[in-house]
């Protein structure tokens, strides 16, 4: 059985719709899928849908941008209840910090000589929930200045580059107790991508276990080689985490990501339900496959 734990729609920052995503899914021989659009859950009935019609189990997903101290982490979070409070009024202030950031990085590209305007912007999110910087690269791509989403992020919006600009994002430990809260599994995306290991260190994964209850890493992904996924699934399997693995799929807004390139093993999206199930949480359609699992 092949699971895919980590995918972007275009209610986030992939291009694909839900029904789309999920239909990909099937035909990449993927069983089990989840949607984890950024800071929103909006996508799920969709994809929940389109999984009833292909045959695609879709476990409810969501990531979430968090920091500690002055690192930049990603926390997934598997079956939370999409109207819980607090974490639904946190994810509402973190959407809307986006789109106040958007008028901020026009204002820098202006100054460097790239005009655009939050319409060129919100034509390329189209009815996307959470609007971020894919967009802003999109909409540079359109007008000629940069040829992708990679060479934009590379050469301007890239964290500290000339047109970033900062927003508000959740404390990591807060936002981990916050998808406890929804009934959900809080699960590190991608620790360590980017040489982002010593900003990451293990100490702090620990301390999240320690003191938040965090529940798994995420250790097979496309930008984590395998030196690196074998260090976090030892640090994992010492810590008693759930160890996953996903594509973090964005359609063509992310290239080497297709739905399937990498997987969770069944045994791992079982202990994955099984927490959910404890607390109380949102198995989705996932819960029609489980005695397969």
């Amino acid at each position: 059985m092949r699971i895919d734990l980590h995918t972007h729609s275009n209610v986030s920052d992939g291009t694909d719709s839900p029904t789309v995503l999920v239909r990909k899914a099937q035909r990449n021989g993927v069983a089990v899928v989840a949607l984890c659009d950024h800071d929103c859950f909006d996508g799920l009935p969709e994809a929940e849908e389109a999984g009833r019609r292909f045959g695609v189990a879709v476990l409810p997903g969501i990531e979430i941008s968090t920091h500690s101290g002055d690192a930049q982490i990603h926390l997934l979070g598997y079956g939370c209840d999409p109207w819980a409070e607090p974490l639904r009024g946190e994810l509402s202030r973190m959407r809307a910090s986006r789109a106040t950031r958007v008028g901020d990085t026009l204002g820098k590209l202006e100054a460097l000589g790239m005009h655009l305007t939050e319409s060129d912007v919100l034509e390329q999110a189209g009815a996307a929930t959470t609007i971020g910087r894919p967009h802003i690269a999109d909409a540079l791509v359109v007008k000629g200045y940069v040829a992708d989403r990679d060479e934009a992020f590379a050469a301007y919006l890239y964290n500290g580059g000339p047109a970033y600009v900062e927003r508000e994002t959740l404390d990591l430990g807060r936002a981990i107790d916050l998808v406890h809260q929804a009934r959900g599994v809080a699960v590190m995306a991608h620790p360590w991508i980017r040489g982002n290991s010593e900003a990451v260190a293990p100490e702090l994964i620990a301390r999240m276990v320690r003191e938040h209850g965090l529940d798994g890493i995420e250790v097979d992904h496309p930008d984590q080689d395998q030196e690196t996924r074998r260090m976090l699934f030892d640090l994992g399997g010492r810590l008693g985490l759930v160890r996953t693995g996903s594509s973090d799929y964005h359609g063509r807004g992310k290239t080497g990501h297709e739905i399937g390139c990498e997987t969770t093993r069944p045994s791992a999206l079982h202990e994955v339900t099984e927490r959910i199930a404890a607390r109380g949480g949102d198995l989705g359609t996932v819960e029609q496959i489980l005695n397969r699992l």
